[in-house]
């Protein structure tokens, strides 16, 4: 895909953010990259995770909430026979029931049982809201959080590899590689640690990253240390052009000169019947380009017209 150095409108950068840094702390970092306020990112890693963390800066910054939304992709490791407070390696431990010689049948039967449309509790840990309030904030300051299930998606859950270990504490564990396709909202955290209720042993994640993002992989992602080689050399960072990233996230449609000075003042423009919303499914962002190939807006189909999300024209 090519990239621009002048930020002008602003664009995405894919980073393979490192262990160890919060999602804000690579926002911070690339703002003083990109020499401006205006970056966000889209869809949070821990600060354990590692891989693809979409970013945007200036008007691209517009995208990031609809981009959150799309599919996501992830290799992780499960310990089964310890239980974390986190549901990861981060956490405190709070059991250890051990787990060796487990029948590869139990463990695919398992994870069979959480692929699909399946109902989820996040992490007690996670950002959810509960009463206007983090949940992890919630237990950081004593409180039992009691979250309610809500529906996610696997599309994929596969075992790739099973290994025996023995944990720090001597704790004989069993180890399994797996990747993970999955919705917005989907915790693989959750997923370890429901893996590990379901075979009696406990389960948490040791280790996770997220290959994919949309249409956004991990192949073109740039390491903070790659970037700032940018801008130490040419003085800015290379971004993925506003216009492509939208064309490469969302379904196209291009309009008349006309048409595109309506849509960008805010009208809501009969859109083509069925051609960007399949039937049986719901209304999602469509990107509108004008004949010039600019980027007017991101709509969204409502009772047949050209509902604006964000405007860029």
């Amino acid at each position: 895909m090519a990239r621009k150095k002048d930020n002008g409108p602003g664009g995405l950068v894919v980073v393979d953010k490192p262990a160890g840094f919060t999602s804000h702390d690579v926002v911070a970092k690339l703002r003083g990259m990109a020499r401006t306020r205006r970056v966000g990112h889209a869809g949070t890693l821990d600060p354990m995770a590692t891989g693809v963390l979409v970013i945007g800066v200036e008007k691209a910054t517009r995208l990031l909430g609809h981009l959150a939304l799309t599919e996501k992709e992830y290799v992780a490791t499960v310990r089964l026979g310890q239980s974390t407070v986190t549901d990861d390696a981060e956490g405190e431990t709070t059991a250890a029931e051990g787990a060796s010689g487990i029948a590869r049948d139990a463990v695919d039967a398992a994870v069979a049982e959480l692929t699909g449309d399946i109902q989820q509790v996040p992490s007690k840990v996670s950002a959810v809201k509960v009463d206007g309030k983090r949940s992890y904030q919630r237990v950081r300051e004593g409180e039992d959080v009691e979250l309610a299930a809500r529906p996610v998606t696997v599309s994929a859950f596969t075992v790739h590899d099973v290994r025996e270990e023995k944990a720090e504490d001597g704790t004989r564990v069993t180890d399994l590689l797996v990747s993970v396709v999955c919705s917005s909202g989907t915790y693989v955290r959750a997923l370890a640690r429901d893996l590990g209720t379901a075979l009696g042993t406990g389960g948490h994640l040791t280790a996770l990253r997220r290959t994919r993002v949309g249409p956004y992989r991990l192949e073109e992602a740039r390491t903070l240390e790659q970037l700032q080689g940018e801008t130490d050399g040419a003085g800015a960072i290379s971004l993925l052009p506003l216009g492509e990233a939208a064309a490469s996230a969302f379904p196209r449609w291009d309009v008349d000169a006309e048409q595109a000075r309506l849509i960008g003042n805010g009208a809501q423009l009969r859109m083509p019947a069925g051609e960007f919303t399949p039937e049986g499914q719901g209304p999602s962002p469509v990107a509108v380009f004008g004949p010039e190939g600019h980027l007017i807006a991101l709509v969204e189909e409502h009772q047949g017209r050209a509902k604006s999300l964000a405007v860029f024209a």
